[in-house]
């Protein structure tokens, strides 16, 4: 009998004569596409019509943060240069282990360990540099901390990357061990579990000082004009060079309104950083040293994520890892540098949470870090869900998160209520964020 062929017929191929067309269409930042400030502000306008807010509801809780707080704290002593730098430091710790969670949530993952990894990172260098115990130059003691926490980090992202664990479990259970770590860490030396930072010995006071000491007022003022001068004519260099290259780039007025929105923010803050902020005969002025140093880890990262390959391979990844598997993206590899790095961000939090403390001790409260970390990056704008985020949402959640702490502190208010308020902002993110997600998918 002759076999009779009763496959469904194969469907006629037509091509899209728009297919090219929408291929094109790929969403880029107005600052790049824009040729005046007129077309870049018409696209930045349509863009929020459209749901991406960027940075614009943080920046909006911060100012209703300053002004609720000033009319409301007692002698209106919120934005007085005092509480001003002491808010500073009190955020940097939030800040710093925000950016750090940054590196998971972009990819689509979460680090519940980072509180005890920040933790065990500030007691290997609290210990290390202790006379009685190693007396190692405090830079040496600061590198090994660093290392130390950055591989246990890598060793979280190959279990999520080659045996396809949750990171949610991965962490969780990293998150017990190094408690217990910390907990043996402690005991290292002489001290009861509570090793200090409090002495003349000059490697336990550079550690001290990370939080606690000030640039030089006169310093401070040439750093600053160095600072802007030197990023100022970079960023116009870049941009001159892109355009006589025929390359796209910023309009040349939206260049110089950058570059004088930096050295208005360096003024002002210099200008605070620089009031006497001691009490009697004691003077307290300059820029503390944990500004420079928080500032230095965003830019660092922000270059990492925004101008290089593999800044631009994590945004695939969370975005679509699929499609980034697709396009020949090591995908494993990546995730073990995302923990790696968050893990490694989270010691240097780690250590200027020591210097903030004055030492280190068993009630470090690893929970209530990560918690916090994990708000600062979603309430700075990072998405939950992967592929959208920046180190700079790290900061400002941050910086949200210390204003609310601050604030709440000088009207008195019992840290339960801190809690509470932090709870309810990050609610109102998270929904921002889903319902900003869900038009952009319908839009689509």
């Amino acid at each position: 009998m002759a076999r009779v062929d009763v496959s469904p017929p194969a469907e006629e191929v037509v091509e899209d004569p728009t297919a090219a067309t929408q291929a094109a269409m790929i969403e880029v930042p107005p600052a790049i596409v824009a040729q005046s400030l007129g077309d870049y502000l018409r696209a930045w306008t349509t863009r929020i019509r459209g749901g991406d807010s960027g940075i614009l509801p943080v920046l909006l809780g911060l100012l209703i943060i300053a002004v609720v707080f000033e009319v409301i704290s007692p002698g209106h002593v919120f934005l007085h240069a005092d509480n001003l730098v002491n808010l500073f430091q009190q955020s940097a710790v939030f800040m710093v282990l925000g950016m750090a969670e940054v590196f998971v949530l972009l990819i689509g993952e979460i680090d519940l360990a980072l509180g005890y990894e920040a933790a065990v990172g500030g007691v290997i260098a609290v210990q290390f540099v202790q006379p009685v115990t190693r007396a190692w130059p405090w830079w040496a003691a600061i590198i090994v901390a660093l290392l130390s926490v950055a591989i246990i980090g890598a060793f979280w992202g190959v279990l999520v990357a080659y045996l396809r664990l949750p990171s949610f479990i991965v962490t969780l259970g990293g998150f017990l061990i190094l408690n217990g770590m910390m907990l043996i860490l402690l005991l290292l030396g002489p001290f009861s579990g509570y090793p200090s930072l409090l002495g003349e010995d000059s490697n336990v006071k550079t550690l001290y000082d990370l939080m606690w000491g000030n640039i030089d007022a006169t310093a401070s003022w040439i750093a600053m004009a160095v600072i802007v001068a030197a990023l100022g004519g970079l960023v116009w260099f870049r941009d001159s060079s892109r355009r006589r290259s025929g390359l796209v780039a910023p309009p040349p007025s939206l260049t110089l309104i950058k570059v004088g929105m930096t050295a208005v923010i360096g003024v002002i803050v210099v200008a605070i950083c620089d009031t006497n902020r001691g009490v009697g005969f004691v003077e307290i002025k300059g820029v503390p040293y944990v500004i420079p140093i928080v500032l230095g880890v965003c830019a660092a990262w922000t270059v990492l994520l925004e101008q290089t390959r593999f800044g631009r391979y994590m945004y695939a990844l969370g975005g679509n890892a699929e499609a980034a598997r697709r396009a020949g993206i090591n995908l494993a590899q990546i995730r073990i540098w995302a923990f790696a790095l968050c893990a490694f961000t989270g010691g240097i939090g780690g250590m200027l949470y020591a210097s903030y403390l004055g030492g280190m001790s068993n009630n470090v409260n690893g929970g209530q870090l990560v918690l916090y970390a994990v708000a600062a990056a979603v309430i700075g704008g990072t998405s939950l869900f992967g592929g959208r985020g920046r180190v700079m949402h790290g900061v400002l959640g941050g910086l949200v998160i210390g204003g609310i702490y601050n604030g709440m502190y000088l009207q008195g208010l019992s840290v339960q209520w801190t809690f509470i308020v932090t709870g309810f902002v990050l609610l109102v993110a998270v929904t921002i964020d889903a319902v900003s997600r869900r038009g952009g998918l319908a839009r689509a």
